[in-house]
């Protein structure tokens, strides 16, 4: 057997709390890639409503990869939710209309920070808050209740309001492995024979992959 299969909502069999969501999001400008998951007993499937001020005519999209670990009450703030911030005041007096609609501003007034993009292997703690535009590289773990408003390097563990580097999970070399054998596009045969070494932290394991990899 090579695991649950990506098409399933609920891999867990018996535990609705988790969810596959690749398979349950529906909107065209959030892109998620196999096996990543959400994890909340409140409606694992509900995951598209924690992805906040997401407006289609603004068009900027969400973006998660592979294998990524998503805990409960997770929320993503798009670009949506910015304000004019060159003037006087940022009230949003023109979406209430009745005349005011007169100060509507272009879209090209309004900030927008672009795409956020969370890469593979990530795993993002309860309840954090990931503001618009910024990418968290593989491998990174987002402590619990952690304010992202910058982007995240890779393998890195950040934590905080706002959140600020704990600490890097490995050494630049593993890191430097890591990054060149990009595991989480293997085959899922691949993946599954070689799981003793992708759960556990041996070094010589992992420089052996690499070098298969780079003589194949």
């Amino acid at each position: 057997m090579n695991g649950p299969k990506p098409t399933e909502i609920h891999p867990m069999k018996g535990y609705d709390q988790v969810c596959f969501i690749k398979n349950v999001v529906k909107n065209p400008n959030i892109i998620i890639g196999d096996y990543t998951y959400y994890d909340d007993p409140n409606g694992s499937e509900n995951f598209e409503k924690n992805v906040l001020y997401h407006y289609p005519f603004i068009e900027d999209k969400l973006i998660i990869g592979k294998f990524c670990a998503i805990a409960k009450d997770v929320k993503f703030i798009m670009n949506g939710a910015n304000h004019k911030m060159n003037c006087f005041t940022t009230y949003p007096f023109s979406i209430f209309g009745n005349g005011w609609e007169k100060v509507m501003p272009q879209l090209s007034d309004l900030p927008y920070k672009g795409d956020t993009i969370i890469e593979n292997d990530v795993w993002i703690g309860f309840d954090s808050l990931i503001m618009p535009g910024v990418k968290i590289g593989n491998g990174a773990i987002i402590a619990s209740r952690s304010v992202v408003v910058k982007d995240v390097e890779p393998y890195t563990i950040v934590g905080g309001n706002p959140a600020k580097i704990i600490r890097k999970r490995f050494d630049d070399k593993i890191i430097k492995l890591l990054d060149c054998i990009k595991w989480w596009n293997w085959p899922i045969e691949e993946i599954t024979n070689n799981l003793h070494i992708l759960t556990s932290c041996n070094l010589t394991e992992l420089q052996n992959i690499y070098n298969k990899i780079k003589n194949r």
